[in-house]
């Protein structure tokens, strides 16, 4: 169980740099800006446990409030892409008859609710996410098999 939590972490960070690369490329190639999910998830937690995410409330122009919520969101988005493949790597001996390509999406799922997009967030989150995925999956598969399992 420990070695799956490894390579889990593992995958977890390749695939996590695997989609902020995906998409900054698009970011770059499109000229489109950077997404506001991760603002979102951390007023969202905020709500949730009952606290203000800002200072001033919501929509702050505090430009430390402003910085302290892009960090978290950026801290938030790797404790979510870290935490998927983990549990992934904890239940892959359980979905051995599920192939790479459809755990990957699985997987993709987990990090993002697609719900919550509209049409521009799928047109600029699906090929990132599904990246994240893919690496994901074939990074812990190939380090699972390089362990001689």
């Amino acid at each position: 169980m420990v070695r799956e939590t490894l390579i889990g972490a593992v995958a977890g960070a390749a695939g996590t740099v695997a989609l902020n690369v995906a998409t900054y490329l698009d970011m770059t190639v499109r000229g489109r800006p950077s997404s506001n999910a991760p603002s979102k998830m951390v007023d969202t937690l905020a709500k949730r446990i009952g606290l203000s995410s800002s200072a001033q409330g919501e929509g702050s122009q505090d430009p430390a409030t402003q910085n302290r919520e892009s960090g978290l969101g950026a801290l938030l988005g790797y404790v979510n892409g870290l935490g998927a493949a983990i549990a992934y790597g904890l239940l892959r001996t359980r979905l051995k008859r599920v192939s790479i390509p459809l755990a990957g999406i699985g997987v993709a799922l987990r990090v993002s609710n697609p719900k919550t997009w509209g049409f521009a967030g799928w047109a600029a989150d699906i090929i990132p996410h599904l990246v994240y995925g893919l690496v994901t999956l074939i990074t812990y598969e190939a380090l699972s098999s390089a362990g001689g399992r």
